[in-house]
């Protein structure tokens, strides 16, 4: 059979296939396991292959490009409205994708290597650890305020209950102190986990050169630096570096009708992950005067005395996002004269 675009709908175990032909006329749906996959591609002619962008999409769509088809991953955010109304299932999934691969304005997410897939699983990683210690050091704070041992926020707060924990003349039930203990172990080895991701982390981006040309930006450090390298293969993927903060979710969201623009928030759309960490560094940036002038200090002082902190830190990750679009392009250095 002729087959020109093929719309992949991939799972655990059950996958679906959707092609057509140059006409766009359906030329076949079939049902396939696991283990027929690899098969089914390698007996096609090269055609065009669209995956949405989800759990073990990257594997697939390196697997199946071997072949010498022109795989392509879809945010499934942009495959929905192609899905006929009353009819989700399987089937009509795979067909979705297969008419949203053939959009022309469509954009797709760059199929990451297995290496950049590699250390964005450190990043995973060390996210779930932190969101681990985060409950053990809450959950020690709130276990000694059951016995009237109050301490304020912050982490520096929780270690100095740890240290109080080893103070004979503290009058705590054995069992109390036995479960505090055993808490306490979790979050010093968690602690040590933490670390050993983070000193890996350094080490690639001293070895990557596009982490190590991110890390010259203020307000972006070795965690950043390797998550963008990773995450984005193809920075010419994006038109311009509104285009890149906006993927980022750092532009207003916009309500405009009749001529009149109406921008709110932010979208907070696109990669959660690089929007924390570019708003954490923006954040250090606004806290100190020495950051403020690498960044172009004068538009941040100005709008200092207009908007609060929070929102001064949006703009200047925004400003950020925008500066690592124009490195990743064009290979400079970060150039503070310039920035400002």
């Amino acid at each position: 059979m002729e087959v020109a675009t093929i719309g992949l709908d991939i799972s655990k175990h059950v996958f679906h296939i959707h092609a057509v032909d140059s006409q766009g006329q359906v030329t076949g749906r079939q049902r396939l396991r696991r283990g027929e996959i690899m098969s089914f591609f390698s007996s096609l002619a090269p055609c065009l292959v669209g995956i949405e962008a989800c759990a073990t999409a990257h594997h697939w769509a390196r697997e199946i490009r071997r072949f010498g088809h022109d795989v392509r991953l879809i945010p499934p955010a942009y495959v929905k409205p192609y899905l006929r109304r009353g009819a989700k299932n399987d089937a009509a999934d795979a067909a979705a994708i297969c008419e949203a691969v053939t959009r022309p304005n469509m954009r797709f997410v760059p199929i990451k290597s297995v290496e950049n897939q590699g250390f964005l699983m450190l990043h995973r990683a060390r996210g779930l650890l932190v969101r681990q210690r985060t409950m053990t050091a809450c959950a020690i704070r709130a276990h000694f305020a059951e016995f009237g041992i109050i301490v304020g926020q912050g982490r520096q707060r929780v270690d100095g209950l740890v240290d109080l924990l080893n103070d004979e003349e503290l009058t705590l039930p054995a069992h109390a102190r036995m479960a505090l203990a055993i808490l306490v172990n979790q979050l010093k080895e968690l602690d040590r986990q933490v670390e050993a991701i983070e000193r890996e982390l350094a080490d690639i981006q001293r070895e990557n050169p596009m982490a190590k040309l991110l890390s010259s930006i203020p307000g972006v450090g070795p965690i950043t630096a390797t998550a963008l390298a990773a995450t984005v293969p193809d920075p010419t993927m994006f038109r311009s570096g509104r285009e890149f903060a906006a993927w980022l979710g750092l532009t207003p969201k916009q309500n405009s009708t009749s001529g009149k623009d109406r921008l709110g928030r932010i979208t907070k759309q696109g990669d959660s992950y690089l929007r924390h960490l570019l708003v954490i560094g923006a954040r250090n940036v606004v806290r100190y005067p020495k950051a403020r002038s690498g960044v172009g200090g004068g538009w941040i002082e100005a709008l200092l005395e207009r908007r609060r902190p929070m929102v001064v830190a949006i703009a200047v990750a925004n400003k950020l996002a925008r500066i690592v679009w124009a490195m990743m392009t064009t290979g400079e250095f970060y150039r503070p004269k310039l920035a400002a």
